[in-house]
């Protein structure tokens, strides 16, 4: 579902560029959970990025859903992240003008794959049933955050990524979250990819990870093999 090959990304800097990723190869499949960890700057974000199709690689191969990414031209990448990737950030990016009824179906309007029943379904699971009609700042940061997770989940799209989607959030808050979208992408069989630097977030996900010096792999307390 996500394959990732020799990917390369490097920085313009003074006095030298700064090289960020360096032959990276990743291979997350359909239905899996992975943990993207490493240090503070180490390209997590970046990566991300290159994978949804917000930023372009230097040199490699990005294949999403059967889609090779770097074969797109700007309107085709939105249109990948319009149909096939919901995209959570740790801002939780609402939109300000829309109330959390409009937020929720905003991208599955958008791609033509709003289910009204599925809908429902998703705002009773994420506890939003009696906060459809309030606008983003009426709203916490935890019920914020989960609206940004039902509007990426909310046309089923076949890859769910997320930077640290509970970052923001105090641990209690974190914890039932976290335990909410786990449920949601297992249920719908959706592929999902998290950055994150938690090692109790991590270790809830089928594999994780590493990233460091610009290329991955798999710690010894990780489940399952390096990509």
């Amino acid at each position: 579902m996500i394959d990732a090959r020799d990917i390369t990304k490097t920085y313009p800097g003074t006095p030298r560029a700064v090289p960020v990723l360096q032959g990276l190869s990743l291979a997350v499949s359909g239905g899996e959970t992975v943990a993207l960890t490493g240090e503070s700057g180490s390209g997590k974000s970046t990566l991300l990025h290159i994978l949804g199709g917000l930023e372009a690689a230097d040199t490699g191969i990005v294949t999403i859903a059967g889609q090779d990414v770097g074969a797109l031209d700007e309107a085709g990448r939105a249109a990948l992240r319009r149909d096939s990737i919901g995209l959570v950030f740790q801002q939780f990016n609402l939109i300000p003008s829309l109330d959390v009824g409009a937020n929720l179906a905003f991208q599955a309007r958008l791609n033509g794959r709003y289910d009204a029943g599925w809908a429902g379904t998703l705002a009773e699971r994420l506890g939003l049933s009696d906060l459809l009609s309030r606008y983003p700042e009426e709203l916490s940061g935890g019920q914020q955050q989960r609206v940004a997770i039902g509007r990426a989940l909310a046309s089923r799209p076949p890859v769910l990524m997320a930077d640290e989607p509970t970052g923001n959030l105090d641990e209690d808050s974190a914890a039932r979250v976290l335990d909410l979208m786990l449920s949601l992408v297992r249920e719908t069989g959706t592929t999902l990819l998290i950055v994150t630097h938690s090692a109790a977030v991590a270790a809830q996900m089928d594999r994780r990870v590493h990233l460091s010096r610009g290329r991955l792999s798999a710690p010894s307390d990780a489940v399952g093999a390096a990509s």
